[in-house]
C-alpha cells in the first residue's frame, strides 16, 4: 500500500549512505527511498550497488556511486554528486565499515590489519563528516549519523582493532555533536548487536541460520532475532524531524545484550550442576 507524502518521514531529503550495497546499508537506503529520500548509494561493490538501485527506483530518487570511503577524493566527489544531482545534503550517514582479521588476542593482531580497520572505520567516518559539514554549515542545518557498535559499549568479546575503532566513532560523533550544534547540525550513531549480516556471516564463517541460532540463544530479550532492518528502522528515527533535539546520542540496538555480563552467574550453575 502506497504512504501518502505526510506519512513519508524523509519526504524531499537528501541521503548519502556509505557501504550501503548490502547489510545494514542496504536495508536503510530501501526504507529512506520508501519514506520519501533521495538516496545515494556509495560503496566499492559496484555490482550489488547497480543493482539495489535498479530495484529501487530512477535515478530522480536514488543513485549510485563507486566510492571508497578511505579516499578523500573519492568521499568528496560522493558529496558533490548529492549536491549536483538533488540540490543539496540533509543527510550523511557513515555506514561503511570492515570487521577486519577475528584473531581477539593482542599478540595475534596484525600491524596492518589494526591500521586497516581504523583507515576503513574511523577515517573513513571522519572524511564523510568532513565533506558533509562542508555543504551543511552554510546551510545551517543537516544530519550526520555513524555506525558504531555494541562493541563501542561491550568489552572483551571483539578484536581488539575493531573494538577500538568503534569506541572512536563514537568519540568522534561526540565531538562533532559539539562543534556542529552551533550549525543546526545534529550528529550521533547506532550501535547495533550481532546481527547475521554478510559482514558478521563471512568473518565468522557462519551461515545466516547458524548465526541467528547463536545470537538468539545469547540474547537478553528472548522472542526476536535482530535483523538490518531493526537498525534500518533506528537510523529512520535519528535522521527524520521527530528526533529534532537528539544529538550527541550513541543508540544501541542489541535488545539490551549489553546490560549485562551473566558469566558468574553461569560459572555458578556449571559449579552446581557438576557437583556430586
Amino acid at each position: 500500500m502506497d504512504e501518502s507524502c505526510s506519512s513519508k518521514r524523509l519526504n524531499g531529503k537528501v541521503a548519502i549512505i556509505t557501504g550501503a550495497a548490502s547489510g545494514f546499508g542496504k536495508s536503510t537506503a530501501r526504507l529512506f527511498v520508501k519514506h520519501g529520500a533521495s538516496v545515494v548509494v556509495a560503496d566499492v561493490l559496484d555490482d550489488l550497488g547497480r543493482s539495489l538501485c535498479q530495484e529501487l527506483g530512477s535515478e530522480k530518487t536514488v543513485s549510485y556511486l563507486h566510492c571508497d570511503v578511505t579516499s578523500d577524493s573519492d568521499v568528496k566527489n560522493a558529496v558533490d554528486f548529492a549536491v549536483e544531482r538533488y540540490g543539496k545534503l540533509d543527510i550523511m550517514y557513515n555506514n561503511a565499515g570492515i570487521t577486519g582479521e577475528m584473531d581477539p588476542t593482542i599478540l595475534g593482531t596484525d600491524g596492518e590489519n589494526f591500521k586497516k580497520v581504523f583507515e576503513v572505520n574511523v577515517y573513513g567516518g571522519f572524511l564523510g563528516a568532513k565533506h558533509a559539514a562542508r555543504v551543511m554549515i552554510p546551510r545551517r542545518s543537516g544530519l550526520i549519523l555513524f555506525t558504531s557498535s555494541v562493541a563501542s559499549v561491550n568489552s572483551g568479546e571483539s578484536p581488539h582493532a575493531y573494538t577500538m575503532s568503534k569506541h572512536a566513532v563514537v568519540g568522534l560523533m561526540r565531538n562533532l555533536c559539539v562543534e556542529l550544534g552551533e550549525f543546526g547540525i545534529r550528529v550521533n550513531s547506532i550501535s547495533p548487536g550481532a546481527i547475521a549480516t554478510p559482514l558478521l556471516r563471512n568473518a565468522l564463517g557462519f551461515t545466516e541460520e547458524a548465526l541467528e541460532e547463536v545470537i538468539r540463544s545469547s540474547a537478553i530479550l528472548k522472542g526476536v532475532v535482530p535483523t538490518a532492518e531493526d537498525v534500518a528502522e533506528a537510523a529512520l528515527y535519528l535522521c527524520s524531524d521527530e528526533s529534532r533535539v537528539i544529538s550527541g546520542h550513541n543508540l544501541v540496538v542489541d535488545g539490551g545484550y549489553s546490560t549485562a555480563n551473566r558469566s558468574f552467574s553461569a560459572a555458578v550453575i556449571r559449579k552446581l550442576s557438576s557437583s556430586p
